[in-house]
């Protein structure tokens, strides 16, 4: 595959009043056909939830979900029995398999920021499962903090497919390089806030980068940043 820029400014998006959502592939009532998901990574939807409000009960199959929260706290409820808050402290993946009906709530009195992807999963209706845990920031300090991987490994979430998804901030002037993990896999940098230069790029807040089948990926910080990286079978 040959390397895509997609810039902040050209992502979908939708404003419902008490949900302001941007979406970084076709999503809901937005489609575009040239931005159908990233591999296996098919969803990466950037949320504010106005307080008081959220998702009900709604039903989930054949899907890993991450949830990253950035500001404020989200309730999580669901069929399987858990129920949940999270604040920017923890992450929460759940493996949807063969089905399962969840809520998201913002039962707090500031907005709620959350990022939220979708990753297709290796094999169909496998058993339901959740997870979160505590990621500290310390641990993402200008190095890479796994957050979700096929086996739990570096203390990350389990998903069910071969993919990884890590989070690092850099300070302004740090030089790194991320070593892909599978040799075919594909490698989505998103980035949250600041500025990155990535393989000669530049990139913004909310630009988002993709790249496949490369053994590294070097990046510098031209200012205090934040981003997530997401590597996916991309076939």
């Amino acid at each position: 595959m040959s390397l895509v820029i997609h810039r902040a400014e050209d992502r979908g998006k939708a404003d419902h009043g008490w949900l302001q959502s941007r979406f970084s592939f076709s999503f809901a009532s937005w489609h575009d056909p040239e931005r159908m998901g990233f591999g296996a990574l098919r969803v990466l939807n950037d949320d504010i939830i106005a307080p008081n409000s959220g998702f009900g009960m709604h039903p989930h199959k054949n899907m890993e979900i991450i949830t990253i929260v950035t500001e404020g706290e989200v309730t999580h409820e669901d069929s399987l029995g858990n129920k949940s808050v999270l604040d920017s402290s923890k992450v929460q993946a759940m493996s949807a398999g063969k089905g399962v009906v969840h809520s998201e709530f913002n039962l707090g009195e500031k907005p709620l920021a959350l990022f939220q992807m979708w990753i297709t999963p290796k094999s169909l209706d496998i058993v339901s499962r959740y997870g979160e845990k505590v990621f500290p920031e310390s641990g993402r300090k200008n190095k890479f903090q796994l957050l979700a991987s096929p086996d739990g490994r570096e203390g990350s979430l389990p998903i069910h497919q071969d993919a990884y998804v890590s989070r690092i901030e850099l300070d302004k002037g740090k030089k790194i390089s991320y070593e892909s993990r599978g040799k075919t896999n594909a490698l989505y940098i998103f980035i949250i806030h600041g500025d990155i230069h990535v393989d000669g790029h530049d990139l913004k807040q909310r630009d988002a980068l993709g790249v496949g089948a490369v053994a590294s990926t070097s990046m510098e910080a031209t200012s205090k940043s934040d981003a997530l990286l997401i590597e996916v079978p991309y076939q």
